[in-house]
């Protein structure tokens, strides 16, 4: 019997650094947000596929789930977490489609136009871990890489959360991360260069 996206049990099989790392990122965000007062949403990484799911039913609290143990998922999944708004973070996935990798031009461009901000955002994540940042442009089986123009309008909005400041719950976690991970301030915009992505 094939299991369901809800019965799916976490699984790792990442090596020891790249859990640490993940696992601080977790603490990091829970510490921030999990508190039931508050926005009562943990981050939950060793899962095949990354989710989000609403409380409800049996569980007491929204989740993020990410991929495996990966910290580039980890914060990839906050990011998109960060810029959902209060309605969609009640929906499963933010009530967001996705086409599957092998899309079509077309759709590339249109997954590239909501992506700017979740990866401007991981970026920012990133830094704040002293990680590297990757574009993903999430299309292995077209053979579509991340246009230029998205590397740009990914940069062009990080300088723009610097110069004007992201969100409360994201800048609060960028800050979280810096401060856990010993890095600069992740929102001072001279420290992003756009040849960083290619």
């Amino acid at each position: 019997m094939p299991v369901t996206h809800l019965e799916m049990a976490p699984v790792s099989n990442t090596p020891l650094a790249a859990r640490s790392t993940a696992e601080r990122i977790v603490a990091v965000f829970n510490r921030c947000f999990s508190s039931p007062k508050g926005l009562n949403t943990r981050l939950c990484g060793g899962f095949s596929e990354p989710y989000y799911r609403p409380a409800g039913g049996q569980q007491g609290h929204h989740q993020v789930e990410f991929t495996l143990d990966y910290a580039a998922s980890a914060l990839h999944e906050v990011a998109h977490w960060c810029v959902a708004g209060e309605v969609r973070r009640q929906l499963p996935d933010y009530g967001y489609w996705y086409a599957p990798d092998g899309r079509s031009a077309e759709q590339q461009a249109e997954f590239e136009l909501v992506e700017v901000k979740p990866q401007a955002l991981e970026w920012i994540f990133a830094r704040a871990c002293g990680l590297r940042f990757r574009v993903s442009a999430d299309n292995l089986e077209s053979g579509l890489g991340p246009s230029t123009s998205f590397k740009e309008a990914i940069w062009r909005q990080v300088q723009r959360y610097c110069a004007e400041g992201p969100n409360e719950r994201a800048r609060t976690f960028a800050l979280a991360l810096a401060g856990v991970f010993t890095q600069p301030d992740p929102l001072s915009g001279d420290i992003y260069q756009l040849r960083e992505l290619s």
